[in-house]
């Protein structure tokens, strides 16, 4: 009996003696914060934004065939505002959709991804790039027959 007493106490006092360290608070999972670049450009360059809107006017039957989708594609000094990137330019050269940016000042020139489509088809793999010139000021305007049409995305490096 003597001997199980003897047994038992070290166990319990190896026990409260020991080293135990308390177990560690979980990890915190990584921030991850995804900002744009373009929500400091009026930071960093000392210049206000202002909203610029845009209107695709005239076209060229070749390139908008069935209906032509233009997607804004975010650069300096301006950036789309989510809601109004897309536009849809049907065979009559109408335009369907909004362009708004933000900008630190007029663009001189813009940049969409496009590709061929009808006004309600869904959004997909764009084609290329297609370069325009701006004209006008606050409310411009882009004639798309003076776009130049850029490589297509699988010679674009």
């Amino acid at each position: 009996m003597k001997f199980l007493f003897g047994i038992i106490l070290s166990l319990c006092c190896g026990v409260a003696f020991a080293d135990v360290q308390p177990p560690l608070p979980p990890m915190p999972a990584p921030r991850v914060s995804i900002f744009s670049t373009t929500v400091d450009w009026a930071a960093v360059t000392g210049l206000s934004l202002n909203q610029y809107t845009g209107t695709i006017k005239g076209g060229d039957r070749k390139l908008i065939k069935e209906g032509l989708v233009l997607y804004y594609l975010d650069a300096f000094p301006c950036y789309g505002e989510a809601d109004s990137v897309r536009v849809w330019i049907s065979p009559r050269g109408e335009m369907s959709g909004h362009l708004r940016l933000v900008c630190v000042y007029k663009p001189e020139t813009i940049s969409f991804a496009w590709r061929n489509a009808t006004e309600e088809a869904t959004q997909a793999r764009s084609t290329g790039i297609l370069t325009c010139p701006v004209e006008g000021k606050r409310n411009f305007t882009i004639d798309i027959s003076k776009c130049e049409k850029g490589p297509d995305w699988s010679e674009h490096r």
